[in-house]
């Protein structure tokens, strides 16, 4: 079986060794400079993997993330990550991303981590892209809103944060993105103050 990969970077250089990887192994690829063109791509067009890397300038990798992940929750995403990023791939792993890969890999590495990923992606169970713990977001949306010390929390430790809350891993995306659109889509208008801390996320 041929498949369609789909990968994501502001490094020139990181695409072209992906493709042509890739193309030599009988992928199919498309790659993409500009994280929001390549999100654009994946849901409008049919793949089996999304690369992304997990910092880029003009969106990061848990964003793209949450956003392809939002129309197609099935949708596999392995993440690329240099070693001063690897706390966010882990983090990125926990709302939903499949499996990272540390810059730079040989062709075998990247092989062998897309064999894998598609092979987990079609054993894994795909999360809800609904709120379904709405009391739980509000009690964040309240505390963090009041509560410096929570803020400086969530903002520095991330998932590890809202752990004790129950959330899936969609719903703590939202947060972390501060996807206020989506939440207020599920759950109503948020006030002006929940918005505003979101904000600073």
């Amino acid at each position: 079986m041929k498949y369609k990969i789909l990968a994501i970077d502001d490094e020139q250089i990181v695409l072209d060794s992906i493709k042509k990887i890739l193309n030599t192994e009988g992928y199919e690829t498309d790659v993409f400079l500009q994280a929001g063109a390549g999100i654009y791509q994946a849901i409008t067009k049919d793949y089996d993997l999304v690369i992304t890397d997990i910092r880029m300038p003009d969106i990061d990798g848990l964003q793209v993330l949450r956003d392809i992940r939002r129309f197609k929750p099935h949708m596999p995403i392995l993440i690329i990550t240099g070693y001063a990023t690897i706390n966010n791939a882990v983090m990125a792993m926990k709302f939903g991303a499949i499996d990272y890969i540390e810059k730079p890999f040989t062709p075998d590495q990247l092989i062998q981590a897309i064999k894998i990923s598609i092979e987990k992606a079609a054993q894994k169970p795909h999360e809800a892209q609904t709120i379904i713990h709405a009391n739980e977001i509000m009690n964040i949306l309240e505390r963090g809103a009041e509560d410096e010390e929570f803020a400086h929390k969530i903002l520095h430790d991330g998932a590890e944060a809202l752990d004790s809350y129950g959330l899936t891993g969609p719903e703590k995306l939202a947060i972390i993105t501060a996807d206020v659109n989506w939440i207020e889509d599920q759950i109503g208008a948020l006030a002006p103050k929940h918005k505003q801390w979101l904000s600073k996320q």
